[in-house]
């Protein structure tokens, strides 16, 4: 059988939309044109790829099985023949997908796609949600950059130090806390929210009370920082956050800030992305463009934490 690069985009394009017809529109084909590939495709596999239900199509198990591969040969492929070409940002057709913490999302995430539509308006932006560390996806091609506040452990997941951001503590106006002096014992007393995916009620800070003999008491885990900051002013609970990436949402919710009366060190933050994109010129300029926009953000002036 007979290498065809098309027929490999083609593949791509398919499971990439979901549809003959936006495969045929990503490619700027004929939608007949590009049913006869997918036509073609299916004699080549031996499977339908695309099934039909009700309305619309979804992809068979196999498809779903060999998509982050088909992905990466084609982003392989395009790096190969392009590599000495110059980037035309406004001819740029790809497809980005970002993974950032929910709370750097929220704060970054509309710059982000600003400014990528307006340099590149081919460019469509795929802003997932964090799961956890999984560099793995980095390594597939199915996550282009990463938002992480560790360095990677493995050599072949490059990282970008580009920033960093202190713990502060966010709660409702009226709290208890906001009144008087605020010590390390009267923090450890209160009740607190940890914010984790996984539902953990233990994290670094409990870890740092322990070695001055205190324990906080916690009581709830939200999945969320923005679960975190609602529930933070609905109740009297008590939620460590960093600072720079949740001060507009506090201020929306209008929460009390306070100073975190335990001294840690500032949390980095890091980009991350895999090393077939060291040379990419296009992951390159959305590395810098994300780069500038999360610095921005740590630029920003800052009114400082309430005094209690």
């Amino acid at each position: 059988m007979q290498l065809d690069l098309n027929l490999l985009m083609a593949l791509d394009a398919l499971l990439e939309e979901g549809s003959v017809a936006g495969a045929a529109a990503r490619l700027h084909v004929t939608a007949p044109a590009m049913s006869r590939s997918l036509g073609r495709i299916r004699k080549v596999t031996g499977d339908q790829i695309l099934v039909r239900t009700g309305r619309s199509m979804v992809p068979t198990t196999r498809a779903l099985a060999m998509r982050a591969q088909v992905h990466a040969l084609v982003q392989q492929a395009h790096q190969l023949l392009s590599a000495q070409q110059e980037l035309d940002l406004a001819a740029l057709d790809r497809v980005f997908t970002v993974r950032w913490h929910d709370a750097l999302t929220a704060a970054c995430g509309t710059a982000l796609i600003t400014a990528v539509h307006r340099q590149a308006p081919g460019v469509r932006l795929r802003l997932s949600a964090e799961p956890g560390t999984d560099d793995a996806e980095l390594r597939r091609g199915e996550v282009d950059l990463e938002s992480s506040s560790g360095v990677p452990a493995f050599p072949d997941i490059r990282h970008r130090l580009v920033g960093s951001d202190r713990l502060v503590l966010a709660v409702r106006p009226g709290h208890p806390l906001t009144e008087g002096p605020l010590s390390i014992e009267r923090y450890a007393a209160a009740e607190h929210l940890t914010i984790s995916r996984r539902g953990s009620l233990h994290d670094p800070i409990d870890d740092a009370l322990t070695t001055r003999d205190l324990e906080r008491r916690v009581v709830a885990a939200g999945p969320t920082a923005a679960f975190a900051l609602q529930l933070a002013r609905d109740t009297d609970l008590v939620v460590t956050v960093p600072d720079a990436v949740t001060r507009a949402a506090r201020a929306q919710l209008g929460l009390a800030t306070l100073r975190l009366p335990l001294p840690l060190p500032e949390v980095p933050l890091y980009l991350l992305w895999h090393q077939r994109y060291d040379d990419d010129r296009a992951h390159t300029w959305l590395r810098d463009l994300a780069t500038a926009t999360v610095q921005a953000l740590f630029a920003a002036p800052d009114a400082g934490a309430d005094s209690p």
